[in-house]
This record gives C-alpha cells, sequence and structure tokens, in this order.
C-alpha cells in the first residue's frame, strides 16, 4: 500500500469510475468523458478524487485497488469541487442534467456522521478481487482515521451491490441507512464502522 501518485492518474481514475456503478458516466455525458474527468479531478488539489486523498493497494508490481477517503467535513467541499471541474469539461447543454443529478445525489444521500472518515470510492481491478487488497486499504482507512483522532468510518455503496456489501459487513461495519432507488439514482445503503477507543 502507498499514497497515489501523478504516475498513477490512469489507472486510479478507472477504479474510481467503476466503484460509482454508472454515476460518473450520467454527470460527465459519457463513458468517453467521465474518466477523463476523473483524471482531470486526480490532478487537481480539493476534489474528491485527488491524488491527496487517494491510496493504492499493488499485487503482482501493478495497481490492484484504490480507495479515496477525507474526513466527512471536507465531503460537501470536495464533491463540489468536482462538480465544478465537470461543468468546465463538459458541453454547456449538459450542465442542466449534470447539476441536477448532483443537486439530487447530494439531497437524497444519507450525510455520513461528524467526526468520521468518509470512504468516497474504493474499488478492485476485476481479475485482482478476492485477494484481500480492498480489505488492506479499509485497514489502511481505519489506521489513518486513528492517526486523524476521528471516531469512525463511513461510506455508502449500491443496494444491489452484494459483494460490496458483505466486504463491509465482514470488516465490522453496520448498515446504519437505506434509500431505495429514485429520481434518477440507484438504491444506496449507508455504513459505519465504529472504532474502539
Amino acid at each position: 500500500m502507498r499514497p497515489a501518485r501523478p504516475e498513477d492518474a490512469r489507472a486510479v481514475a478507472a477504479l474510481i469510475y467503476v466503484s460509482a456503478g454508472g454515476m460518473y458516466d450520467r454527470l460527465a455525458g459519457g463513458a468517453r468523458r467521465a474518466p477523463r474527468v476523473i483524471e482531470r479531478a486526480f490532478a487537481r488539489e480539493g476534489t474528491n478524487a485527488s491524488a491527496e486523498v487517494v491510496r493504492v493497494a499493488e499485487l503482482d508490481g501493478a495497481i490492484a485497488a484504490a480507495i479515496a477517503t477525507f474526513p466527512a467535513e471536507e465531503a460537501h467541499a470536495r464533491g463540489w469541487a468536482f462538480q465544478r471541474l465537470t461543468l468546465r469539461s463538459i458541453p454547456p447543454w449538459r450542465w442542466p442534467t449534470s447539476l441536477w443529478l448532483y443537486w439530487v445525489g447530494t439531497r437524497g444521500a444519507s450525510q455520513p456522521p461528524n467526526q468520521c472518515l468518509y470512504i468516497d470510492a474504493i474499488a478492485t481491478e476485476e481479475g485482482k478481487r478476492r485477494r484481500g487488497a480492498a480489505r488492506l486499504l479499509l485497514e489502511d482507512a481505519e489506521r489513518r482515521a486513528r492517526e486523524l483522532g476521528l471516531r469512525q468510518l463511513a461510506l455508502d455503496t449500491a443496494l444491489d451491490n452484494k459483494a460490496a456489501r458483505a466486504l463491509y459487513l465482514g470488516a465490522g461495519f453496520d448498515e446504519v441507512a437505506y434509500k431505495p432507488a429514485g429520481r434518477g439514482l440507484p438504491g444506496f445503503v449507508a455504513l459505519v464502522k465504529e472504532l474502539p477507543g
């Protein structure tokens, strides 16, 4: 495990892209544009995909998984910084749809608790799953939360993502809120892990 580096941009963007189950396509207007927007966000400080918030796990000398984490109180500012970058990257006629999805997403999502490290994205390369990379990144996030004096980890995932939910429950998270699909968004579940002492 290590912090992300500038040369990791393409690999990290691909992983963050798959972590959101098609939402980046909808925000950026398609599968060709979305990974490029994430790469731009990775190269800029202050977004929810910036290199400074991303750590990677390597297997066999290549990036196998990535995680983006930051204190929950930064979530709104980082999300809005990503949205502004998205708007600068798409044609103006796509702005209303992108802004509407951003607005609905921020209003519909459960807010992570104060005093938590928020896991905005976590994903493993398809061919490298079930080899422990995601679990190592979750353990690293827990260590980072403790270093920052935070008492919880929080994340959300799609309701129908049974593999991810099993991973998080096995890592000690509790499912604390459910949101059914609607208003153009998939259903999701919010999870929190209390960190002892």
